[in-house]
């Protein structure tokens, strides 16, 4: 009913879902982090309160249920994650800075990820490709969700997703393990 709220423009809605939502989304966002390499200078709570204001900052909203918005807010955490990784790799590669030479225990910088980036690409072109496949990875394996919860979020049987969920898996697989036998070309589906 809040999403609904939220929908037609009601602006207390929003300050009603967050404690609602809160703990599903920290669980969501700890999920995600733990995918993470170690090192990590984001933690859980600032992801959560970087997605959720993108997520109230988006004019064209529109929930149409509950599984609707966490596949919304795991796909706000992911590209909150890409640009993260996309600007460690850019300031990897020098990103307008001279070279200061440091102690290696003195300095902790956070590994590269470029397997999230090659992750969130292969994710864009199963969304293109299968946009429910696409639904059923965000919420099992962004959001975490059982097969049950992402039926019950999808409206969907537990077959399907069942079914999704294994053909998805191997897609993504594929096209990752293809990506990375091409050392970064864009590998097809």
């Amino acid at each position: 009913m809040l999403l609904e709220a939220m929908a037609g423009g009601d602006a207390r809605a929003g300050d009603q879902l967050l404690p609602l939502i809160y703990e599903e989304l920290q669980s969501l966002a700890r999920s995600l982090m733990a995918r993470e390499s170690p090192g990590q200078t984001l933690q859980p709570t600032a992801l959560v309160h970087e997605a959720y204001l993108r997520l109230m900052g988006q004019a064209d909203m529109k929930w149409d249920c509950r599984g609707h918005f966490f596949v919304a807010a795991a796909t706000a955490m992911r590209r909150i994650l890409v640009e993260r990784a996309r600007s460690r790799r850019r300031l990897k590669r020098g990103g307008g800075r001279g070279r200061v030479e440091l102690d290696d225990a003195a300095l902790r910088v956070e590994p590269p990820d470029d397997d999230l980036l090659a992750l969130d690409e292969a994710l864009e072109h199963l969304e293109g490709y299968d946009g429910r496949q696409h639904q059923v990875v965000m919420l099992r394996y962004f959001a975490g969700l059982s097969v049950e919860e992402t039926a019950s979020a999808l409206g969907l049987s537990e077959t399907t997703v069942k079914s999704d969920w294994a053909y998805a898996r191997a897609w993504l697989h594929r096209r990752l393990s293809r990506a990375e036998s091409s050392d970064g070309q864009d590998a097809s589906p």
